[in-house]
């Protein structure tokens, strides 16, 4: 059996999907109620709590973790998840973790998921990572003002980085859980192209067949808003990425292509295949 954590949303739930389509047993764990498909487990339960936990993991083989926001805060006591993944008998976790933790190692945020990593390693268990840039999907936090004004506000409208979609996040992931080539493998996942918050605008305006109107946001604006969601650390080290991309945030990686044997998608096609969303 596997197990999914975050699995409602834009990464396990297509994760959750695959792994069920390739005929594994598998326990979809989120917060809340929620649905899923036939032949699936779900379990509620609360990362915050890893002893929570125990009910999702009785007879797993590997787990796929992944953070809510609130729990990439320094102090969350992460290491807890591995330590009960353990003592289930789980032999293999997928790390959900960050770009952020090699090209700004020293932000608070990423100390704590870095930290996260170094116990996995050490753990004696068999671990992949995933770390993962933006995401397309980050774009769904404009859609009621699209919906409603035809307006997306975002900061720093011109500078652009390569995001990537959750769709090919979560076939990284499966690939990570049923293969074992993929044992001890540090994946980055980028898109294939920089795009700028303008230009994802655009993008969504041609999938909707009619015109978004750009506003840009001050940084302090945009901070106040996203801090709403999650931890202020999070946001201000989410704001100063966006805003001065280093060269290596700028890199479009092999990895997706390496392990799916394709280019990583497109923003367009990820807007195309939301569009309702934003209608």
């Amino acid at each position: 059996m596997i197990v999914v954590t975050g699995a409602t949303g834009n990464i396990g739930r297509p994760l959750t999907r695959a792994l069920a389509d390739a005929g594994q047993q598998v326990t979809a764990v989120s917060r809340h109620a929620a649905l899923v498909p036939d032949g699936v487990r779900h379990v509620t339960a609360d990362l915050a709590e890893p002893a929570g936990l125990e009910p999702a993991l009785a007879g797993a083989k590997a787990l796929f973790l992944l953070l809510s926001g609130d729990l990439h805060a320094p102090g969350a006591g992460l290491a807890d998840l591995i330590g009960a993944a353990e003592a289930a008998g789980v032999r293999r976790v997928v790390l959900l973790s960050t770009q952020g933790v090699a090209t700004r190692p020293f932000g608070a945020t990423r100390v704590a998921m870095r930290a996260l990593e170094d116990v996995l390693r050490e753990s004696g268990l068999e671990w992949a990572i995933l770390r993962p840039g933006g995401f397309a999907s980050n774009a769904l936090w404009w859609a009621e003002s699209i919906r409603e004004r035809g307006v997306v506000a975002a900061p720093f409208g011109d500078t652009g980085v390569p995001i990537v979609d959750p769709a090919d996040i979560a076939e990284v992931a499966a690939a990570c859980l049923l293969d074992d080539q993929h044992v001890g493998g540090v994946y980055e996942l980028t898109g294939p192209e920089v795009i700028t918050p303008r230009g994802q605008t655009e993008a969504i305006a041609t999938a909707l067949g009619s015109p978004v109107r750009f506003h840009d946001l001050t940084r302090e604006e945009a901070k106040a808003a996203m801090a709403q969601s999650m931890p202020a650390e999070l946001a201000e080290d989410t704001l100063t990425i966006l805003g001065s991309p280093n060269p290596a945030e700028l890199r479009i990686s092999p990895d997706v292509e390496r392990v799916l044997g394709r280019a990583p998608r497109r923003f367009a096609d990820w807007a195309a295949r939301n569009v309702d969303a934003f209608r």
